[in-house]
This record gives structure tokens, C-alpha cells and sequence, in this order.
């Protein structure tokens, strides 16, 4: 009985190790009259091996647009980071947040996931 119930908790991890992780994309959305400043110039460092460039972008903490540097974010493979991004809507501006879209999935589909 000890061998099964070890064999048996054996295969549950061994087949959770093996399904692919699962991530899910979370929207906040953020609608207001005040536009973003210009974008920033970063200085981009150097490629790093498994690691994709997320640019640094505008932020709303409620009261103003602060800067958030850009950073390295681990690689996805068989996918690409779409930047965070503020866009213009019946004269307000509307932030969409970062996330990784499948690599077949091509700029005019941003905002659709």
C-alpha cells in the first residue's frame, strides 16, 4: 500500500513538472484626461542570452505619470512582449499594460487578448 501511494504521488508530480505552465493576462484599465509626457530615452544594455528588452514606460499612481525604467524580462519561447503603451480615446487617455503575445499574432492585433 506505501509503494502505490508513493508511485502514485510520484506520476502527479511528474505530470505537473511536465504541463507547460499556464499564464494568464490581467487588464487593469486606466482611463484618464491627462496625457502621458514624451517617452523617455533609454539607453538599451547589451542583449542577455534568454532575456527580451520590456522598454520603460509612463505609469499612473493616481495623482501624476511616473517613469518606470525599462527592464529585462525573462524570454518566453514562441512568443513576443508587446510593450505597455498609453492610447488616445474620445479625448482621454487609456493605458493597456504589457503582456506576451504568440509570435504569429502581428502589431495590428494588439488589444484583442
Amino acid at each position: 500500500m506505501k509503494l502505490r501511494k508513493l508511485v502514485m504521488g510520484a506520476c502527479i508530480i511528474a505530470t505537473g513538472a511536465a504541463a507547460p505552465a499556464a499564464f494568464a493576462r490581467v487588464d487593469v484599465q486606466i482611463d484618464i484626461g491627462v496625457p502621458p509626457p514624451a517617452p523617455r530615452v533609454e539607453v538599451v544594455p547589451a542583449p542577455r542570452a534568454g532575456y527580451v528588452w520590456a522598454p520603460g514606460y509612463w505609469s499612473w499612481n493616481g495623482h501624476a505619470h511616473i517613469w518606470v525604467e525599462g527592464r529585462w524580462i525573462a524570454a518566453r519561447p514562441g512568443y513576443r512582449w508587446v510593450p505597455e503603451r498609453w492610447e488616445h480615446h474620445d479625448g482621454r487617455w487609456r493605458y493597456y499594460g504589457g503582456y506576451w503575445a504568440p509570435e504569429h499574432r502581428r502589431h495590428h492585433d494588439l488589444g484583442r487578448y
